[in-house]
């Protein structure tokens, strides 16, 4: 299997509810659950990509473009932007549907980093590529 085919094969998609116990102050999506909920999917996303353990390195530039309201729908894609010899990139968007009309939009994306690890927490080689 080439690398394109991989990356296709290792996309990874979740839908969530935006309902109370994920709300901040101002009745939307906290930002930092939004987080949390891209870096599973990213780690989902690399994990899929490499067949190995992988640990989170960083997050680059995560763009908040819009609030995502009570009652709301998210999808969360995850997608390999780029492989390295231990590093393997990961880009996350979030978009939103509301419940009860049609059309959706990009609110949130950002950049994961992921570092293949063996047993002993030392960074390897990723078998994948």
């Amino acid at each position: 299997m080439n690398i394109e085919e991989k990356i296709n094969k290792s996309e990874t998609r979740q839908f969530k509810v935006v309902i109370p116990g994920v709300l901040n102050a101002h009745n939307t999506l906290f930002g930092g659950i939004a987080l949390q909920w891209m870096d599973e999917v990213a780690y989902i996303t690399a994990t899929r990509f490499t067949r190995q353990k992988v640990v989170t390195v960083s997050s680059d530039k995560i763009n908040f473009r819009h609030a995502v309201p009570y009652g709301s729908i998210v999808e969360i894609i995850g997608r390999v932007v780029e492989v390295g010899v231990v590093k393997i990139d990961v880009k996350v968007e979030i978009f939103l549907e509301y419940l009860f009309s049609d059309g959706r939009e990009k609110v949130i994306e950002g950049k994961f980093t992921f570092a293949a690890i063996h047993e002993n927490g030392k960074p390897m080689k990723i078998c994948s590529i």
